[in-house]
């Protein structure tokens, strides 16, 4: 079996789940702004109130069961009978590897294997690392995003919801409509690009104190997200032989979700601890180290 995969398919199939991501972004606060409205309207004047969060909960709850049945039911195994897993102790042994967070950043389970020179492997440490950082800071600030606009703007479950869709709608247009077109070669390039852009996208939307300023913060941010991880991912997709795509891809999604965990956690002690102008002067400062390690990241050509 080979590769049939090219740089131009791997773009456009790495702009397709952005735009999926995007769509997602953009319709989820809105449903669950939506229920709020409904909940609220609907127990005014009772204790019931209190239990609104059940019901958008519940249908995230559907939504992902749905989800993995429809995985079960349409999405066939690729890789051959002879490399899959023979007994549950291996199954697990591999499982374990992908939330050990030390083998993860080495990418061990890459290690002594062929498809994947030393370098390479380096490469890659180097690539998931820096998506790590990069979540980790991102989703600091779109976790705190809702505290300061409630705080600083009075925004309710519906203007968040708004502000939301404005993010989701410039990401989808961004990733559907530029993305895609972005010539194999050039994905360094552009990410390195989307990580100087989130920078004062972070001094924008810290400071701001009118909602002109905290748009336009919230514009860079989606511009940078929109480039950033499509062109990471491709980048990341180069790596390994055919039947290590899934291992290079699997250890990158789960650094990628690490940071994704960890970020809120630590976003939030700062900002209720130094406020805002202070917690996002940290995030985008602290957006400097991957931006000059994919500087020095060597490409891996397609």
């Amino acid at each position: 079996m080979t590769d049939v995969s090219t740089p131009k398919t791997r773009n456009r199939g790495m702009a397709l789940i952005g735009i999926a991501f995007s769509i997602g972004f953009l319709f989820g606060p809105m449903i669950g702004a939506g229920f709020s409205v409904w909940a609220k309207k609907r127990s005014s004047g009772s204790k019931d109130i209190e239990a609104w969060f059940l019901y958008p909960a519940m249908v995230a709850l559907t939504l992902s069961l749905i989800e993995i049945a429809y995985l079960y039911i349409f999405f066939k195994e690729t890789l051959l009978p002879e490399k899959r897993l023979k007994d549950l102790k291996s199954a697990f042994k591999q499982a374990f590897s992908y939330i050990n967070p030390i083998s993860l950043f080495s990418f061990s389970t890459l290690k002594n294997t062929t498809g994947v020179s030393e370098s390479e492997l380096k490469s890659l440490c180097i690539l998931g690392r820096l998506y790590f950082l990069y979540l980790f800071l991102y989703s600091g600030l779109e976790f705190t995003l809702t505290f300061l606009t409630h705080l600083r703007f009075n925004f309710d479950s519906m203007d968040q919801g708004k502000m939301f869709l404005f993010i989701g709608t410039l990401m989808s247009l961004v990733q559907g409509g530029y993305v895609r077109r972005i010539s194999p070669g050039s994905e360094k390039k552009m990410a390195m690009y989307g990580l100087l852009v989130i920078i004062p996208a972070y001094a924008l939307i810290g400071f701001a104190e009118d909602l002109i300023t905290l748009y336009c913060g919230l514009a860079l941010y989606a511009l940078s997200t929109s480039v950033v991880v499509p062109c990471l991912t491709t980048m990341v997709s180069k790596y390994g032989d055919v039947s290590q795509k899934g291992i290079v891809m699997g250890v990158y999604r789960s650094l990628g979700a690490l940071g994704r965990a960890l970020g809120p956690i630590a976003a939030s002690s700062v900002y209720w601890m130094a406020g805002p102008e202070i917690c996002y002067s940290i995030g985008g400062l602290g957006l400097i180290i991957p931006y000059l390690m994919l500087r020095k990241c060597p490409v891996l050509s397609s």
